[in-house]
């Protein structure tokens, strides 16, 4: 009787949970949306939730943060919208309906999206005009094999959800500029995005990989940059903060590295800084090979609850300084707040102030608990958004 009894028991609690599944609606895709925007970091929790997205693409450009503050200036009156249509490339006379027509020949504010997947060969490295987004979500789009992207002395620009990988070196020729001219451009090193004297870049949501120098360089003066969201793996030479250690001009770099996702398999410069100064906030790190974060030419940074996790073997030291024994005194590398596992350690700089981003109301944003990386990056990298 006792087994009939539980039995009984046991049936009535499985009709319960059947009526239940049975009577309670659906949530509708925007409930959803929104339930899981609750997890997503301040950038995706602007636009994601919003299931008329597609509709309102633009939307995204109010919801960067850090130096390049909110990119408000690639929208409103006299926006263009341009589709591209053919994957083909010719960098001297391009076509109306390719990439290279809408990124460089286009001068006005241009917002730039895909009509389907698309898998691009440029070739010749892509300079990219000011004011123009370049939007893939919704689609899967390739650039790769070949040249890459290159902002050259432009401003105002958004790169959101491509992927970008097997870039090349490539030799000195001729292509169409940013200003819709075409001009001499000279060696290129294979980086998947490089910027040159620009200003006011945001570049999220993209997944970088596999180049044959780094996958973003920031360099010649480029200041006020936001790096979200993306997914940087199987790459020797990440990320590069500054031109070389005799340009000085980059010591007015300032850039937010925030959100993203490092690893697995990559070996160095996550970033490297030069002369400037960079913000690194709630990254998760996926092990490294000589080092995450490293620099020269007293460069400033201030890591703040970020996720480092130490590869199994090898160095386990998230810090790399050249010439850090004679120059130590000068440099300000501070942690605050960052998350250690499987035996991280990093050297921060003895006795000096910890640099603050100094954010204008635009551009600051809450770093949350290191605790909150991993959910806060778990979609790094380009979307493939429905």
């Amino acid at each position: 009787m006792a087994s009939h009894g539980t039995n009984s028991i046991i049936w009535r609690f499985v009709l319960a949970i059947v009526i239940v599944a049975l009577f309670t609606p659906n949530l509708s895709s925007a409930e959803q949306s929104k339930i899981d925007g609750l997890k997503m970091n301040v950038i995706d929790r602007c636009w994601r939730p919003n299931p008329e997205w597609r509709r309102n693409r633009p939307q995204l450009a109010t919801c960067s943060v850090g130096y390049a503050g909110k990119m408000t200036n690639n929208i409103g009156k006299n926006l263009i919208h341009y589709e591209v249509t053919d994957p083909s490339d010719d960098p001297i006379n391009p076509r109306p309906g390719t990439l290279r027509y809408g990124a460089s020949v286009i001068q006005d504010k241009v917002w730039i999206t895909f009509q389907r997947d698309m898998h691009i060969r440029l070739e010749r490295p892509l300079l990219i005009s000011s004011f123009t987004t370049i939007d893939g979500r919704g689609v899967n789009v390739n650039i790769a094999d070949n040249a890459c992207l290159m902002i050259f002395k432009a401003t105002n620009v958004i790169i959101h959800s491509i992927r970008i990988h097997h870039c090349k070196p490539q030799a000195p020729g001729m292509v169409m500029g940013p200003n819709g001219k075409v001009i001499p451009l000279g060696q290129v090193d294979g980086d998947a995005i490089r910027l040159v004297t620009a200003s006011k870049i945001w570049i999220d949501h993209n997944t970088l990989y596999d180049c044959q120098d780094g996958l973003l360089d920031v360099t010649r003066g480029s200041t006020d940059v936001t790096i979200s969201n993306n997914w940087f793996r199987a790459q020797d030479k990440v990320m590069l903060l500054g031109h070389d250690d005799g340009y000085v001009r980059d010591r007015n770099m300032k850039a937010t590295v925030v959100y993203n996702h490092f690893g697995p398999n990559c070996n160095q410069r996550m970033p490297r800084i030069r002369h400037g100064y960079a913000h690194v906030a709630n990254n998760l790190y996926l092990g490294w090979v000589q080092y995450a974060i490293g620099g020269s030419m007293e460069p400033s940074l201030k890591s703040e609850a970020n996720l480092f996790i130490a590869p199994t073997t090898g160095s386990k030291e998230v810090t790399w300084r050249k010439d850090g024994h004679k120059n130590g005194d000068r440099w300000e590398f501070h942690s605050v707040r960052d998350a250690f596992e499987n035996g991280a350690s990093f050297a921060v700089t003895k006795g000096g102030r910890v640099p603050k981003p100094d954010y204008s109301e635009e551009q600051s944003f809450k770093v949350v608990d290191a605790k909150s990386v991993r959910s806060l990056t778990r979609s790094s990298g380009a979307l493939r958004c429905t």
